[in-house]
């Protein structure tokens, strides 16, 4: 009668994934597909429905510990069926977690599953049982405790003076974070970095935008930066490409998959827009929304962040005067977009004011010439400077 659920490959490469919310307890009816954890990888969150209906028998993993793909995640007890012989061989392996039984870790559980009252992180949690801190006691209702709000605690119960690894809190390097060092660190190590900076007036494109918005009330300027990446790929395939150090290949890449870097809740994650070439402002405005909402709500799919050929990296207002984005390796460029400001320039003989931007272009040296990057970056900056004809699909 007992179903053990093991932890599925939920992902290319990914091989383990941390409990970040169970949705319940030991001994809690679950009905089949009905949410039941929610699992971060490396590569982003995911919910996890429950593959049949019974009862939570055992939890094997609490929040904030890591699940190994293919280990037992949860056993349900399933009414009218046999107990499977993957449940008694996994009860019987001696490198498994041996959980306490039902009837002692319901109540123990229930706090860290979610029922409980108190808001406060697995990590907090974490630093709570190792200080001996009673996180009811010091919950105040609808406040998230902090790891200081424990540290605090502690400190009043024990006496102890207000020294600074008393006000530090240790965070594990792990899940997205951890595969951003990742990254960041390969793309750093393997390709040779320089970056290519222009200064552009956009100041139509400011009037087209603000035309355009009549009709697209959530238009960013992001579709228009990705239309005119994809006019400078297509003229300059160099920058479309990955090198294949295996075979010592530079492989050009003829379909335009563009990266974007979004601010999402466990760190920077890359979204693709497939083909976006193939799509007009409208269609790249709805794609970038949708991708955007599933990132800051963690229900990003892995297909929608895999395949790029070039990325785009923007921080909108907050994008600062100038900065070297890291190249998303295996990638040979990104482009980095920086603030929009209306300033006194020279135009057509006269100080005017106009709409001007920094542009900022990491390429990977080896593959990429100086030369090559500047004429890609006058491709686009043309294009953005005079959009009217790349945009019809406006009007």
């Amino acid at each position: 009668m007992s179903f053990s659920f093991r932890l599925p490959d939920i992902g290319e490469g990914v091989v383990e994934g941390e409990v970040v919310a169970w949705k319940v307890s030991e001994g809690d009816l679950i009905a089949l597909d009905e949410p039941m954890v929610e699992i971060q990888t490396d590569k982003a969150s995911v919910e996890i429905p429950s593959p049949r209906q019974g009862t939570i028998a055992k939890i094997m993993f609490q929040e904030g510990e890591i699940c190994p793909v293919g280990d037992v995640l949860v056993v349900i007890d399933v009414e009218g069926e046999e107990t499977s012989q993957e449940t008694q061989s996994q009860e019987s392996t001696p490198q498994q977690k041996t959980p306490a039984s039902p009837k002692t870790s319901k109540s123990s559980n229930s706090k860290s599953h979610g029922k409980s009252s108190v808001l406060a992180p697995p990590s907090v949690r974490k630093l709570a049982r190792e200080k001996g801190v009673d996180l009811e006691s010091i919950a105040i209702k609808g406040k998230r405790i902090s790891a200081e709000d424990v540290l605090e605690a502690a400190r009043a119960t024990t006496g102890t003076s207000n020294s600074e690894s008393q006000r530090e809190e240790r965070i594990p390097l792990k899940g997205v974070r951890a595969k951003i060092a990742e990254n960041m660190s390969q793309s750093v190590s393997t390709a040779a970095h320089f970056t290519y900076v222009e200064e552009l007036d956009v100041t139509t494109l400011v009037e087209l935008r603000q035309q355009a918005k009549k009709n697209m009330e959530n238009l960013t300027y992001l579709p228009f930066f990705i239309k005119a990446v994809v006019a400078g790929l297509k003229k300059h395939p160099e920058l479309n490409a990955t090198l294949d150090e295996q075979s010592k290949e530079i492989v050009h890449k003829f379909y335009y998959h563009i990266g974007i870097a979004i601010q999402g809740t466990n760190g920077l994650v890359v979204v693709v827009i497939r083909d976006a070439d193939k799509k007009s402002i409208k269609e790249l405005s709805h794609e970038i929304v949708r991708l955007s909402d599933e990132v800051q709500t963690n229900k990003i799919k892995r297909d929608d962040m895999v395949g790029s050929t070039f990325t785009i990296s923007s921080l909108g207002q907050r994008g600062g005067v100038l900065a070297t984005p890291i190249i998303n390796f295996p990638e040979v460029g990104i482009l980095g977009v920086h603030q929009l400001k209306e300033k006194p320039a020279v135009y057509q003989g006269e100080i005017v004011p106009r709409w001007l931007m920094n542009l900022s272009l990491s390429l990977d040296h080896r593959i990429v010439d100086g030369w090559n990057g500047a004429e890609f970056m006058n491709t686009v900056k043309t294009a953005l400077e005079a959009p009217d004809p790349m945009f019809t699909d406006l009007m």
